[in-house]
């Protein structure tokens, strides 16, 4: 079953930003993926025609519970179901050539997730987990929740002041650094 949608917030590691020459922005830094972006963990990851340059962006992802809205702060964890792996890929020559994020980290396929969803672990675990990728058995990439910029909690905050999250919706909380082709 697909998520209703899928929020994932940018420039959360400021080591990542930094990477790409960004700023880190003072407040968290919602885009969406579409739905038809997600895939399972061993489906294949098809190659936009518009891109020449797909880079890997391992996260935490954050699966929703109960629908929810204007959500406090102490009351987070209970609208959480859950936690998976995810990989932001995206069209970074697409992503700097339009400078928007639509086209660059919505294609389809732009977003696995998986393979299950942790139902049990508790936020303040989920705040401090290793974010790790290897391509063919190369690390890649290594981080922790813990030096995001914005932890869990201010992120549901955030875009649940403005808009309803259903269960099933996908937050994904940001990449380290490593991010590469």
């Amino acid at each position: 079953m697909l998520p209703n949608k899928v929020v994932a917030f940018g420039r959360n590691y400021a080591e990542h930003a930094r990477e790409l020459g960004n700023e880190v922005p003072d407040a968290p830094f919602a885009f969406f993926k579409p739905s038809t972006s997600v895939i399972g963990p061993g489906d294949e990851i098809r190659y936009p025609s518009f891109s020449q340059e797909l880079h890997h962006e391992a996260e935490l992802a954050v699966v929703i519970g109960r629908m929810c809205r204007e959500v406090p702060r102490e009351r987070v964890k209970d609208v959480i179901l859950g936690y998976t792996c995810a990989n932001d890929v995206t069209a970074r020559d697409v992503q700097r050539r339009e400078k928007q994020w639509a086209r660059a980290k919505g294609f389809d396929s732009s977003c696995p997730l998986g393979p299950w969803v942790e139902t049990d672990l508790d936020l303040e675990r989920a705040n401090d987990l290793t974010v790790q990728l290897t391509v063919n058995g190369e690390q890649r990439q290594l981080g922790r929740t813990s030096e995001m910029i914005h932890p869990i909690e201010d992120l549901i905050v955030n875009i649940s002041e403005a808009m309803t999250l259903l269960p099933g919706d996908v937050i994904l909380t940001g990449t380290p650094a490593g991010s590469a082709p």
